[in-house]
């Protein structure tokens, strides 16, 4: 059972630009609900060059942003569920790297 009330936002992402990912994440962080946790699963673990500057991107938020990096890629569905292994929250809502979320999309899904 995941901590009452809180939102696990599982963002997966695959070879996208870093400024991509970064609209995506913006768009949770931006979130009229504040009770949320943010996981990335980065599904392209071969290409380091870019997992250190998805790592780089995520540390400047001042939210904790936990950042999952498997040992090798599994495909979409592989990605969030191991996210889904690392989700506290009561609630889970999944995020893909090239989309994002209006302002009240999660206040307006809890209700």
């Amino acid at each position: 059972m995941g901590t009452e009330g809180m939102i696990s936002c599982i963002v997966t992402t695959y070879k996208r630009p870093v400024y991509i990912l970064k609209r995506a994440v913006d768009s949770v962080v931006n979130q009229t609900v504040q009770d949320t946790e943010i996981i990335v699963v980065n599904d392209a673990p071969q290409d380091k060059e870019l997992a250190e500057e998805i790592r780089e991107m995520l540390t400047r938020y001042d939210k904790k942003i936990q950042y999952i990096v498997p040992d090798q890629s599994q495909g979409a569905c592989k990605a969030r569920n191991m996210g889904l292994t690392y989700a506290k929250g009561e609630f889970v809502a999944f995020l893909d790297d090239d989309d994002e979320w209006l302002p009240k999309k999660l206040e307006y899904q809890l209700k």
